[in-house]
């Protein structure tokens, strides 16, 4: 005998698996799954476009192009004519380049913030007020209209004599909530066969144990992995079914694989950061250093009495080679990343000898990690 339930009955169900998820307990390295991930169709677009900037206290553009035809436009709109052949002084507006992203959902009406930045010569945008401009989306369409008074955290002062100083970034600033939504963009994730989980971290033991968890907690079947990014969920269409199974979903908790072993060396500012992941083989290293010093000292030569010679500079150089002391250190089978930072830190290597010692280890074989230099 068959049974159906109701599907009042069947939503109320959910709902208590949902609260079941939410309230139960994981070990401490698990994270749920809207952390590590988002779903399909359900991001954020960029908005960007070019307006006006007016209201500087003699600190905007000069008499630049592009400034002028956008003040010549601004004015335009409300019935206003330049005379040919006149441009307007720009010392107290600037071009600007406005962004803001447009996150998913987004009604009409909503309010964004936005990033101004000067275009040209602008030294500073403090105390301006941008004036109404569309934002447009890459697909060329308007999306907002952004407008409002700007926030700056920059400085600049300028001397008469040419001197300056800057505090931060003068020449960008925000409005918050600057920019009202005027069209949404449809995510169609209501209507499509199934619903797809995209990792932001692509590893495939990841992508296997969010199929698990799922399947876990939906029902057999309900998740598969397709490969190290996404995992396909079996899901009813409908926006209010998909909503209700999204928000479950994105509150499971799981444990994610670890990161591969991997040293991160940055070779512009010396920092280097190691997993703990990281194992070194069996190995011995000897690392010295050598110190050439060079020191001059420049005599003064003096000729004899009633003779027709001239002073000279006679230069007088040492050069002197130290080598310090480099006592061979060993590491042991598997050593760990506390082994690894204790033991280099006892020879008081510095961060270009912990690089020079990292690649030795790479190159002979002893250390099974992915040494990235960046």
């Amino acid at each position: 005998m068959k049974i159906r339930l109701s599907s009042c009955f069947s939503r109320m169900l959910f709902g208590m698996a949902m609260v079941a998820v939410l309230f139960s307990t994981n070990p401490a390295d698990a994270a749920r799954i809207k952390d590590i991930g988002t779903f399909q169709g359900l991001r954020t677009n960029q908005l960007t476009g070019y307006g006006v900037v007016v209201g500087l206290a003699g600190t905007g553009d000069d008499n630049l192009e592009y400034a002028t035809q956008g003040i010549k436009g601004t004015v335009s709109r409300f019935g206003l004519t330049l005379p040919p052949g006149v441009n307007p002084t720009l010392k107290n507006a600037a071009a600007v380049i406005v962004t803001a992203e447009l996150p998913p959902f987004a009604k009409p009406g909503q309010r964004l913030d936005i990033t101004v930045s000067a275009l040209g010569k602008a030294k500073s945008l403090r105390g301006g007020t941008l004036i109404m401009m569309p934002l447009r989306g890459a697909d060329g369409q308007i999306y907002a209209m952004a407008q409002g008074n700007l926030a700056v955290g920059g400085l600049g002062v300028e001397a008469n004599d040419g001197s300056r100083t800057l505090i931060n970034i003068p020449s960008a600033g925000r409005i918050p909530g600057g920019a009202t939504v005027e069209r949404s963009v449809m995510t169609g994730f209501a209507n499509t066969p199934d619903l797809t989980f995209n990792l932001a971290e692509p590893d495939l033991t990841t992508a296997l144990r969010v199929a698990d968890a799922i399947n876990n907690k939906l029902g057999a079947a309900t998740a598969i992995a397709i490969d190290a990014v996404s995992v396909q969920i079996r899901t009813e269409t409908g926006a209010a079914n998909r909503i209700m199974q999204m928000g479950l979903i994105e509150n499971i908790e799981v444990t994610p694989a670890k990161a591969p072993a991997r040293v991160i060396v940055n070779a512009r500012t010396g920092t280097v950061v190691i997993n703990d992941m990281v194992r070194i083989t069996p190995a011995a290293v000897s690392h010295g250093k050598l110190t050439v010093k060079i020191q001059e000292n420049p005599m003064i030569v003096q000729p004899a009495p009633f003779s027709k010679g001239k002073t000279a500079l006679e230069p007088d150089s040492d050069i002197v080679v130290e080598e310090q002391d480099a006592p061979m250190f060993n590491f042991n089978r598997g050593a760990s990343l506390a082994e690894i930072v204790e033991t280099i830190n006892a020879i008081g290597a510095t961060p270009g000898d912990l690089v020079a010692i990292l690649e030795a280890l790479k190159q002979a074989g002893a250390m099974k990690a992915e040494l990235l230099i960046q």
